[in-house]
């Protein structure tokens, strides 16, 4: 008997190491919905982030209220909801116990952090609402910075184009990605980079906060339409390659309840059925804008036209009186 409890103890002690995934987390038990909410993680620099965020965002909305001004409740409510809210549910949520385990988890970051959260944080217009509120000497330097050249080099649509296109496939087919599911920190810096990715993207599309180089719609729209291709080539690679992303990352795991292989191919239908939705829906939106647009400088127009008409019957009037 002690014999054998010798061997198992051993036996424990070889397999141990390799129950451990990115930073030494313990392997996680079968995916279930249940467990996106009991795995929750509240200890983390990102959800120490999303409150600072959400605080100050709050106490720029309450500042204007006391003056009296009006800040519309859309706003707050994107940049809260699906754009701080999003990130918080694909980061703090049990979705991150998960990450570095399965790929197609991973790609559903990949889409909101990069896709989702940062349409409605533009939504959110916070630059204008710091603008609004902030005191005279920390409104310059932040009207500085906005207008600054490297602000300008960055939101340039061709550029933040560029940046979003480029970065997945510089992840994903490099040796890139296999070290961020083996350091806890660089898999922490990938997050943050999608989320600085899809802002520099989207703010200078759909925005209202005031930024240089802002393209006129039919632009805005030729860059959407140019996206959708893109995930859908990078979707389809992922599901038809034949080699498994990060190596031997995921069947070094062991997953009774995951096949690595299956998988992948979850994941790239996500990155591409995801991504045409969300591109075809700011197509959407971004037409809607210009048709708004168009009409607000249709009414204008008229209003002037009307000003003018009733200044020339005003000065032909008084040309006739005697």
């Amino acid at each position: 008997m002690l014999h054998v409890d010798s061997i198992f103890a051993a036996t424990s002690a070889v397999a141990a190491p390799q129950a451990v995934a990115a930073g030494g987390d313990p392997i996680p038990p079968p995916f279930t919905v249940a467990r996106v909410f009991t795995e929750t993680r509240l200890d983390s620099w990102l959800a120490l982030g999303l409150v600072l965020a959400a605080g100050l965002y709050l106490y720029g909305v309450h500042r204007l209220r006391l003056r009296g001004d009006r800040w519309p409740v859309a706003r707050t409510v994107f940049f809260l909801g699906p754009g701080l809210g999003g990130i918080a549910a694909v980061t703090v949520s049990g979705l991150h116990a998960y990450d570095t385990a399965l790929l197609s988890v991973h790609m559903v970051q990949h889409m909101v952090l990069s896709m989702v959260s940062p349409i409605f944080l533009a939504l959110g217009a916070p630059i204008t609402l710091a603008l609004r509120t902030l005191p005279v000497r920390p409104r310059k330097r932040l009207l500085a910075i906005v207008h600054s050249r490297i602000a300008r080099i960055y939101s340039f649509p061709l550029v933040a184009f560029a940046i979003f296109v480029v970065n997945p496939f510089a992840l994903y087919f490099t040796d890139l990605y296999r070290y961020t599911l083996e350091h806890a920190w660089a898999h922490e810096v990938v997050h943050a980079h999608f989320i600085m990715t899809g802002c520099v993207f989207f703010w200078p599309l759909l925005g209202l906060d005031p930024l240089p180089g802002r393209w006129p719609y039919p632009g805005r729209a030729l860059l959407m339409v140019l996206s959708v291709p893109f995930h859908t080539v990078l979707g389809l690679t992922i599901m038809q390659s034949t080699t498994l992303f990060g190596g031997d990352w995921y069947p070094s795991l062991n997953l009774t309840w995951s096949n690595p292989w299956d998988d992948q191919v979850v994941a790239g239908g996500v990155l591409w059925a995801g991504g045409e939705f969300v591109s075809v829906t700011m197509l959407a939106v971004l037409v809607a804008q210009w048709i708004r647009q168009s009409e607000r400088e249709a009414r204008r127009l008229d209003r002037e036209l009307d000003r003018q008409e009733a200044r020339q019957r005003a000065a032909e009037a008084a040309e006739t009186t005697p």
